[in-house]
């Protein structure tokens, strides 16, 4: 199957926060979308590795994005080393994604930094024909390169590039972001009270997301960072900003 949006997470619920506004968008434009999720954030300290699995397919499915996998890469030890590389590069391959949305390319967590240079450089090697990978199902895979990269925001704001109106779809990327009910603040659950624990970090999120659409116009929005210059076909794609 392939996917036109690809999007990578360093720990189950990044994409959420970050991005799945955008993925819901373009669902219902008719494109084919998948959320990778590189560890289980086994090191996080509420929940545990099977409560975090079982809510990001839980997630997904209010998403209804097309695929979502775990690549059980060790929570808080990830390096952009060939071994990472080459999971990754198999599993651009084989959904042949023409946009790939990664982490932050720095954050409060060091871990989402990493992530977004690693799935960052293997975008790129996976266009590379010389570097031989197999799939799941042994078989020689062949070369395949997205067309962009783009960089979703999470805890730190950083200055987007460009910002996608995800108005109509907010309440169903909270809701998303609450099928991880051990992450979020949950008072029938009597675990630890952490930096994402309290009721006021979703209320921020929202309003992170505010203050992103007011600045095109509309009300909520996603920030993208690229590295790579943007063309559009036609002025008419451009948001009609009211002043």
């Amino acid at each position: 199957m392939q996917l036109d949006i690809l999007a990578f997470g360093v720990h189950p619920d990044d994409v959420e926060l970050g991005c799945s506004g955008s993925l819901l968008v373009a669902n219902a434009e008719g494109k084919k979308t998948g959320i990778i999720d590189l560890t289980r954030g086994e090191l996080g300290t509420r929940g545990n590795a099977d409560t975090r699995l079982k809510e990001a397919k839980d997630a997904a499915k209010i998403l209804g994005v097309h695929h979502r996998e775990n690549l059980e890469m060790a929570d808080g030890f990830l390096q952009n080393d060939e071994p990472h590389q080459r999971k990754i590069i198999e599993v651009i391959r084989r959904f042949r994604p023409s946009i790939i949305f990664a982490n932050a390319p720095e954050d409060r967590h060091p871990d989402h930094g990493k992530s977004a240079s690693l799935v960052a450089d293997a975008a790129f090697l996976a266009g590379l024909r010389k570097i031989e990978t197999r799939d799941i199902a042994g078989n020689s895979q062949e070369a395949w390169r997205p067309s962009y990269v783009f960089h979703y925001i999470q805890d730190r704001f950083l200055e987007p590039n460009f910002i996608i109106d995800i108005s109509s779809f907010m309440d169903l990327k909270m809701k998303s972001i609450l099928a991880y009910n051990t992450q979020f603040h949950n008072p029938n659950l009597d675990e630890p009270q952490t930096y994402i624990s309290s009721p006021q970090f979703l209320e921020t999120l929202r309003g992170r997301d505010a203050m992103l659409g007011k600045r095109i116009g509309v009300e909520y929005g996603e920030g993208f960072i690229t590295y790579k210059t943007i063309g559009i076909s036609s002025l008419d794609a451009i948001i009609q900003k009211t002043t």
